[in-house]
């Protein structure tokens, strides 16, 4: 026996009519309803929410963000306590005088992302670099963190 139970999207358990639905009903699938796609995205974002890799190694953390087409300029890279920053805001104006007409075009974009960082990170060593559109920042690790080799014991 099937002890499933269909929930609608508006968490209600209550049964209702299947041939009319009430006027409360109504209303809930009306403001429960997904917005058409021209309400929920961004307008002249810019730049979207760069993707970033994270990688460990034995002595050190990797992040990796790809942010083509910016200048090393661009970026501020702050730390505060233990908590990684990374933004940038790019504003671009371009202005052409014609004879009879003037043509003007700006543009704004930005992002910030933050880490809360580990302990292990020693932040006094911690660099960064911008190569082909890849911002990489190093953070090694404390002497203390950092993975020692496997060894072998001999036994006395």
């Amino acid at each position: 026996m099937n002890n499933l139970v269909s929930v609608p999207k508006n968490g209600s358990l209550a049964k209702s009519s299947l041939d009319f639905p009430t006027w409360s009903n109504w209303i809930d699938n009306f403001f429960n309803a997904d917005l058409p796609s021209v309400f929920t995205s961004n307008f002249n974002t810019g730049i979207t929410l760069p993707q970033v890799n994270i990688k460990e190694t034995a002595d050190a953390y990797w992040v990796e963000m790809a942010v083509p087409g910016m200048k090393k300029s661009d970026f501020h890279i702050d730390l505060d306590n233990h908590l990684l920053s990374i933004s940038t805001e790019v504003k671009q104006e371009e202005e052409n005088k014609e004879e009879n007409y003037t043509r003007r075009e700006f543009g704004y974009s930005s992002f910030r992302r933050t880490f809360t960082l580990p302990e292990s990170v020693d932040d006094s060593k911690i660099n960064a670099s911008y190569n082909d559109g890849i911002l990489s920042i190093h953070l090694p690790k404390k002497e203390e963190a950092r993975q020692k080799p496997a060894r072998t014991i001999k036994i006395s």
